[in-house]
């Protein structure tokens, strides 16, 4: 069964959307360790406005060859990836790409069903990548597998992660790596719910 992995970066609060408001720079440790978590996916999943904003930008600089080494071997891995544009209606076509398709999921109910159909098929992860509805929507119905985040040394007000939920999620830890700009690097997967029964006092919390 494939894994659907979220790897996006986020503020302490949990922000998604609009990086470029809260990120001074990207380190060149943070981007190799994007890359590295990126070579286990052949299938991206992306909301139409960011699908907008990187046609606009990753065909022209993997064409220019302009840019660091970690920045081209993003290039060319966006450029390889097969690359699933999800649309409520599909009624705007896409700028055209290498292997990017539009999917019309209309509600809940077509988004789950073809995010299930897309696990059982053969492939390597599926990379989450955004845009803030389409990922949102995804956390709260449960389809995320595993949880990669950048989190940077910052707070700033936006949509965050789990913004949507009502209710508690507990996750494993996977891994934890720091980075020299400050950033953490956290890896997280969900775990099944246990019912123990809520306590009644703070000290039943330490037995």
């Amino acid at each position: 069964m494939r894994k659907v992995i979220l790897g996006m970066m986020t503020t302490l609060n949990g922000r998604l959307d609009s990086p470029f408001e809260w990120v001074d720079a990207v380190g060149d440790d943070v981007y190799r360790q994007i890359n590295e978590n990126a070579a286990t996916s052949d299938t991206m999943l992306i909301g139409r406005t960011t699908y907008d904003e990187m046609v606009a930008y990753w065909p022209g600089t993997l064409a220019s060859g302009e840019g660091t080494a970690s920045n081209q071997a993003m290039a060319r891995h966006m450029h390889d990836i097969e690359k699933l544009v999800i649309s409520r209606s599909g009624s705007r076509a896409l700028e055209p790409w290498h292997r990017a398709r539009m999917v019309t999921a209309a509600d809940d109910a077509a988004l789950v069903g073809f995010i299930t159909e897309l696990k059982a098929q053969e492939g390597g992860d599926i990379h989450l990548s955004g845009g803030a509805g389409l990922v949102q929507s995804m956390v709260r119905l449960g389809l995320v597998d595993r949880f990669n985040f950048f989190v940077f040394p910052t707070v700033s007000p936006g949509a965050a992660w789990f913004g949507d939920l009502t209710e508690k999620r507990d996750m494993n830890v996977v891994d934890v790596k720091p980075y020299d700009s400050g950033v953490v690097g956290l890896s997280l997967e969900p775990r099944a719910q246990l019912d123990m029964g809520a306590p009644q006092r703070f000290t039943e919390l330490l037995s």
